[in-house]
């Protein structure tokens, strides 16, 4: 609860860009609410047909959200065909500054401590800064796909054990 306005704030920073990962989409006016529907999505509950459980982690300094990411706990079909086991996002203003190569590693480190062995994480082709920040934290590019509903070619990452 203690980061409701710089939440609302990066929100608002963010604009007509579309936001990742997927949480930031959730409705966050009654606040309280929304942190339930993140905690919810952790622990498999009220899930919406085609998700699987997912924990959301927030970078912050001091009162100030930076960035945020998303774990998928496991990945069905569709999610391992394009959407991985991470998605994540930097706020506009703290762009450039290594904090997603950060964000991303600390990530992985959560993912591993779930046991998980073989993480995908994947991009656009056209995002250079998201594949360089993948391959940074062990990311090999293991195919690409035609991307669908607006996206382009997806790059699909393999970040795979030490």
């Amino acid at each position: 609860m203690a980061f409701e306005a710089s939440y609302r704030d990066y929100v608002a920073e963010l604009g007509d860009e579309e936001r990742y990962p997927f949480p930031m989409d959730f409705d966050h006016r009654d606040f309280p609410a929304m942190l339930a529907r993140i905690n919810d999505f952790a622990t498999g509950k009220n899930l919406p047909a085609g998700y699987v459980p997912s924990t959301t982690y927030w970078l912050v300094q001091g009162n100030s959200l930076l960035g945020v990411s998303n774990l998928r706990h496991y990945l069905n079909d569709r999610i391992r065909h394009m959407g991985g086991h991470i998605g994540l996002g930097i706020r506009p203003g703290y762009r450039g500054r290594g904090l997603g190569s950060v964000l991303l590693r600390l990530t992985i480190a959560q993912a591993r401590a779930r046991g998980l062995e073989e993480i995908h994480v994947h991009c656009e082709q056209a995002n250079r800064a998201s594949a360089r920040m993948i391959v940074a934290n062990g990311g090999v590019l293991d195919s690409e796909v035609a991307g669908s509903g607006g996206y382009g070619v997806v790059q699909r990452y393999l970040v795979t054990a030490p």
